[in-house]
């Protein structure tokens, strides 16, 4: 399979609303301490106190986080609830969903008062269908590490910088388990770019994930009913 565009992957989706809130050993086990590590997150993610310059700046680069945050927990969250990704991607909803809450978590705390909400999302059967949902997932973990690349020179608090640095290089390293899955080379070149908010917006223009309430219901899992 030959490498791919993110513009190519986020065709299924993505939360053009949300951003322009804030515009202004195995595997297995290495997924399981990033969990456990979410909660030392939230003890270095902290806001900066009232009246200090970077407050502003800073917590909008945090919402940002959310929003892209907000949007793949839900993803693989719907993904694990429904059951419907077999083979070798079964796995892959509930570890990664675990730790995209954890980073929830973490952030919504850090902002307390201040934290965006919550978009609804309708994700048109992505999360139901392997191959519509592994693509989405290149293209989630891509758009989430080039976004937190180009924010992190941005962030004025050295402890707020050090939690997001945390959390990028997760995201990274979801974004490469992605890609090898989807048979796409994982670091096709020796550099990266981040994304500015303006190039996020251009590559989420055209989706429709993030939605006024769901058109659609999501077939049910009887094992997540009630």
């Amino acid at each position: 399979m030959s490498d791919l565009t993110l513009g190519e992957l986020d065709r299924d989706g993505a939360l053009q609303e949300a951003v322009e809130q804030v515009s202004g050993g195995t595997r297995a086990a290495f997924l399981g301490k990033a969990v456990v590590a979410g909660g030392a997150l939230l003890g270095a993610l902290a806001v900066p106190a009232a009246g200090e310059a970077a407050a502003a700046s800073d917590v909008a680069i945090l919402n940002y986080a959310l929003t892209l945050e907000y949007l793949q927990s839900s993803f693989y969250t719907e993904a694990e609830r429904l059951g419907a990704i077999r083979g070798e991607l079964k796995r892959v909803p509930p570890q990664l969903g675990a730790v995209e809450r954890a980073h929830v978590t973490a952030l919504k705390q850090a902002l307390g008062g201040a934290a965006v909400k919550r978009p609804t999302f309708d994700f048109r059967g992505v999360t139901e269908d392997n191959p519509k949902f592994l693509k989405t997932a290149v293209a989630f973990e891509d758009l989430g590490t080039a976004a937190y690349k180009e924010q992190a020179a941005r962030i004025k608090s050295p402890a707020l910088l050090a939690a997001a640095i945390s959390i990028h290089s997760v995201e990274a390293r979801h974004a490469a388990w992605m890609r090898f899955l989807a048979g796409v080379i994982p670091a096709a070149a020796a550099f990266d770019q981040g994304k500015p908010i303006s190039e996020v917006r251009a590559i989420v223009a055209s989706t429709h994930f993030v939605v006024a309430r769901p058109k659609r219901k999501a077939r049910k899992n009887p094992k997540y009913s009630g």
